[in-house]
């Protein structure tokens, strides 16, 4: 069947990126920019207090699987030196931050026809365990700013995948029958036992940034490998049909 919304995972799923937040290199540059907004810190200063800021955020909510915010913490590693902490310094500081941490971000081949096709046939919505400051520029810079029809980052709402908490905010917002939503993800845990257990259907794509080591949760759907025309070809059938016992 066609579905009436089509729940998408970003990283790793339509997205290939790697990013490095542990090495001694990347913290030496994390240190200059922040030096160059009047936030001056020592390297392993700056790591030491990202770190613990992240741990210090309160919890949003009494979920499952709780998300902080990084924004506050943004704010705070400015403000402890001095620096401006307001909105856009903040915005400014944290992209700065994320840039110096990729060191690739790419579309993977057919993404972008792949959600045009499926706004065609109903709503297609970002689900993201992701952080707003990173991941909005970085969907202008792919040129996915207004490929979706909702965005979705666990950042502004206090959970993550594979909360159900997090699935059923969609749900609740568009008021939508989980039985006719499909969440499109390459996590085993977090996209498939997730959304299934929030009701919808699951088409799990293994990708090289799937989780090693982790079993695949039974999807209704599964690819193995990185192929989004494929997964194009299933979902919109000449015949706006799709077999659960199609081969995939």
């Amino acid at each position: 069947m066609r579905y009436d919304a089509y729940l998408f995972d970003l990283y790793g799923t339509l997205v290939d990126i790697h990013t490095d937040e542990s090495s001694p290199r990347f913290w030496k540059r994390a240190a200059a920019l922040f030096a160059a907004r009047g936030a001056c810190y020592a390297p392993e200063e700056l790591h030491a207090a990202y770190l613990d800021g992240i741990r210090s955020q309160p919890p949003r909510g009494s979920f499952a699987v709780p998300e902080p915010d990084l924004a506050p913490v943004f704010a705070d590693l400015l403000a402890q030196k001095g620096a401006p902490s307001d909105a856009a310094a903040v915005a400014k500081t944290a992209w700065a931050f994320r840039q110096a941490s990729v060191t690739h971000l790419r579309l993977y081949s057919g993404a972008k026809a792949l959600l045009a096709a499926l706004r065609m046939q109903g709503r297609v919505i970002l689900l993201s365990n992701a952080q707003r400051l990173f991941t909005m520029p970085e969907l202008e810079k792919l040129g996915l700013s207004d490929a979706f029809d909702a965005v979705l980052l666990s950042s502004d709402y206090g959970c993550k995948k594979p909360d159900p908490a997090f699935f059923r905010i969609p749900l609740a917002e568009f008021r939508l029958d989980p039985s006719r939503c499909l969440m499109i993800g390459n996590d085993p845990v977090c996209d498939v036992c997730g959304a299934a257990d929030a009701g919808m259907d699951t088409l799990f794509l293994r990708t090289a940034l799937s989780p090693k080591g982790v079993s695949d949760a039974p999807a209704t759907y599964a690819f193995s490998g990185m192929d989004l025309r494929r997964v194009q070809r299933l979902l919109t059938g000449a015949n706006g049909k799709m077999d659960k016992s199609d081969p995939v």
